[in-house]
């Protein structure tokens, strides 16, 4: 694995704790069987935006761009 610093300057010690979440996320990424479903966060779900229509211009527009829960 090659980690290359292209902005920064960063210490040796910032760049070891970068490198290990790295190393952490990339074990954990290889330890889940290849036909396994992965869990995706609600919010990143792209069925989320479609299922609500998007709010049309006008004065009470602003009340309806929350996501409720």
């Amino acid at each position: 694995m090659t980690i290359k610093v292209v902005r920064g300057n960063p210490t040796p010690e910032e760049l070891a704790a970068a490198l290990a979440v790295v190393r952490a996320r990339a074990a954990a990424a290889a330890s889940i069987p290849p036909g396994a479903a992965r869990h995706r966060d609600s919010w990143a779900d792209p069925a989320r935006i479609a299922a609500h229509p998007v709010p049309q211009p006008g004065p009470t527009a602003w009340s309806r761009t929350y996501w409720p829960g």
